[in-house]
Order: C-alpha cells, then structure tokens, then sequence
C-alpha cells in the first residue's frame, strides 16, 4: 500500500453513502448495509519451528448474508488491518449482489507473512483459524477460499480442521481447493479470465479490435497471469507488468515494447508472482520503476495487485492512449481518482465487475462440492463466460441509460439487490 494513511473501510462507506444517494435509501437500510452484521477478530497462538510461541492476530469479518451463505477470501499479509478486511466483506457483499449470485459477503485475514514462515508454521495458522471461527463458518453460513497470499494447500488444510471438528465431510466448507479433492476445474483461472472477459466486452462497445491493442498490468500473481494469457489468446500485446521484489522489499516494472513471451516470464517467476530481476535483465527487458507500469503508452491499464494504487496524486500519469482501465485488484482506485479517470472519459470496469469471476466459479465450485458432482472445465469456464458477460451487459445497459459512470451502475444495481433482500427478509 502507497500510503500508510489511507483507510479501505472509509473508502469503502464513501463510495456506499454516494449509492445510497442516488437510490435514496432510507436511514435505517443505509445504517444496517454501511457496517458489517458480524465480525470475529481473534488471536492465533503457533509454536514456530525452532520451538517459541509466536501469537497472530486474525479476523472474520461478515458483511452481509441477506442474499445467500457469506462468500470471500482469507489474505494473508503484514500489513493487514481490519479495516481491510471489513472494506473487503462489504465490496464482496456488492460483487456477488451485481454477477446475481445467491451469496452474501465476507472476508477473513491474518497478519503474517508467509514469506518468513516454514510450511509446518502457515499450516498451524490455517488450523488456528478455523479452529477460532469454527462455530460461525460452514457451507451454508460463510464460504471462505483464497486471496491475497493463500493457496490451494491453505484451503486444504483448513477444510481439514473444520472436517476434524465437526466429524462430517463437507467440501463444501471452503473453495479453491486443489482439483482432485474437490476443488473445480477452472478454478485458477477464473479471476484473470473474467477480468479480460469483461474487457472484451468493452472492446466490443467501444467497437476496437483486441489485435489492435497494448496492455500495462500491475502484479504477477495468478489473477495476472491468467488475465495477460487470455488477453494473447484474444490477440492483444501485453508490454509491462509490475510485480514485488521480495529481497530488496520494493516492486518494479518490467517492459518490453514489442510484446513479452508469458511463458518466459513465468519460468523465472517466484510462487508469489515476483520475477527474478537479474535474469528480466539478462532476458532483455527494461527494469524500470515501480509506477512506470501506469504511464505506458497503451490501450489498456490493469491494476492487478493490492487496493490504494491509483491515487489522486499518479492519476495524472496515465497517458492519453489509455481506453480501457479494468480493475483486476479489489479498490486500487482511490475516489480522487475516479475523478480524474471520469474527466478523460477512459472506460472503467470495476473491481466489483471485472474481478467478479473469482468468486462465480467460487460458487460453482461451492455447488460442485455440495452435489458431489463436478462439471469438466469447458463446462466451467462455459458458464463462466455466460455469467460474466450477462453481468457486464446488465451494468453497461444500466450505465447508458441513466448516463452514470460504470463504478456507479454497478454500485447501484448491487446495492439495491441487496436492500431489496433485507426488506424482503423484514430486516429493515
């Protein structure tokens, strides 16, 4: 994060109080959506490996469950705070609200890092938080799975605890498993995909052939790397990327004009996305600032990396080319932001929007884990092409007709969705 100052959770109720405007919600709905209905903040005791006892500090936290099962991830990051988490629960609560998935929104962490701790040690954090939160998670109450820093393996351990615990076996307590033990097809590649699903569709609106464009990303992990695939399938040039250096504890930008090669990247790339800065050298890329990613002369601009990157103070830096900015991150623009990219008229897919896929082929996955029954990847990634792109139409629509700025469609649809349901229920 660029600034040790800035709070998500306010970010996040800014951006709700604006919605709640133009629906003209009522106080009292307003009061109920704009703080999470349950939160659990508890410590973590591990014995570490050379045999002291070290306490982590961990959190649940549960927007809302009005339209379905809370749904979300578990990060885990030094730099965690619970007013991440909480920003995250109640964007979640939005993004399965607008891709009309029966789904609440939720979000858990741990402040750690991963990069420091042995395997033996992140397993006993995985089971200490289940072990916390065992009571108020489950199938059909809150489905975590993996973010920021968690893996398959996380998942894995922790769906065993929670199976140890209760007695029972059910997959269904958690997704992103590893395939095999009941984790879907397509699951890995669901968030990337879907965020240049929705970009296609832009493309489309904006009547621009995908050969005839440039993309700039920002971050290596997962969700980049299956986004900038997609993106070459659909014959565009991807020509930076920006990632984490984790010995000299700072990121950079890696270019290449005409195009990089994936797989060359991929190959001299860490389990975390950081790539091997000598070797990008020795390979012929430009080594360039950890900004530079967002002033490339490109067409579009992919934030896939932590919230708090597009700020008002950079926003200024992104080039007159840019068309297209689609949100693979969770909030990486700030509202001062939002202001500028709306003044020069750049296409914005949301984070609610763009990185919705994610969390659809986490329900299916949930479904899957349910029936005991799994569908091939073609069937998976099939359904989720159709969810994505029925979503990005509804927002657009929404968008044009009523002249609103994408964030803010998709804000609204979202939200009245999930006001709707707190009536119907007689919550409110």
């Amino acid at each position: 994060m660029n600034n040790s100052a800035y709070n998500p959770f306010e970010t996040a109720q800014k951006q709700f109080d604006q919605t709640a405007d133009l629906l003209e919600l009522k106080t009292v709905t307003r009061d109920l959506l704009r703080s999470p209905i349950r939160e659990f903040n508890f410590i973590i005791p591990v014995r570490m490996d050379d045999g002291s006892k070290k306490i982590f500090r961990g959190f649940r936290i549960q927007h809302n469950d009005a339209r379905g099962p809370a749904k979300g991830g578990i990060r885990f990051h030094p730099q965690e705070t619970i007013d991440t988490i909480r920003a995250m629960a109640m964007w979640m609560t939005w993004k399965t609200a607008v891709a009309d998935l029966p789904l609440g929104g939720g979000k858990g962490g741990v402040i750690c890092d991963p990069h420091n701790l042995s395997l033996n040690e992140q397993e006993q954090i995985c089971r200490g938080w289940v072990q916390q939160v065992v009571k108020n998670v489950g199938p059909y109450t809150d489905v975590p799975a993996p973010d920021v820093m968690t893996s398959a393996q996380h998942m894995l351990w922790m769906l065993d605890e929670y199976e140890k615990i209760t007695g029972e076996r059910r997959p269904g307590f958690i997704t992103g498993k590893p395939v095999g033990m009941g984790g879907s097809l397509g699951r890995k590649e669901a968030t990337g995909y879907g965020v240049m699903i929705t970009v296609r569709e832009a493309l489309k609106e904006l009547d621009i052939n995908p050969e005839n464009t440039r993309a700039s990303f920002q971050g290596f992990g997962n969700v980049s790397q299956h986004a900038i695939e997609l993106y070459q399938q659909m014959g565009g040039k991807a020509v930076c990327v920006s990632c984490w250096d984790q010995e000299e504890q700072k990121s950079y930008s890696y270019r290449k004009k005409d195009g990089f090669d994936l797989e060359q990247l991929r190959a001299i790339t860490d389990s975390f996305g950081g790539i091997k800065k000598s070797k990008a050298a020795d390979l012929g890329y430009e080594v360039l600032d950890s900004d530079a990613w967002l002033e490339q002369d490109v067409d579009i601009l992919v934030p896939a990396a932590l919230e708090n990157q597009i700020t008002g103070e950079n926003a200024d830096k992104i080039r007159s080319s840019v068309k297209i900015i689609a949100e693979a991150a969770n909030g990486p623009t700030t509202p001062a932001a939002d202001k500028f990219i709306k003044e020069k008229n750049i296409f914005m897919i949301p984070d609610l929007l763009a990185n919705v896929g994610g969390v659809t082929c986490s329900y299916f996955e949930q479904v899957q884990s349910n029936m005991n029954y799994f569908w091939e990847k073609d069937e998976v990634l099939g359904k989720l092409d159709v969810k994505m792109t029925s979503a990005f139409i509804a927002v657009s629509d929404f968008a044009l007709s009523n002249k609103l700025y994408m964030r803010d469609a998709a804000n609204v649809i979202a939200v009245d969705r999930v006001a709707q349901a707190c009536k119907d229920r007689g919550w409110v």
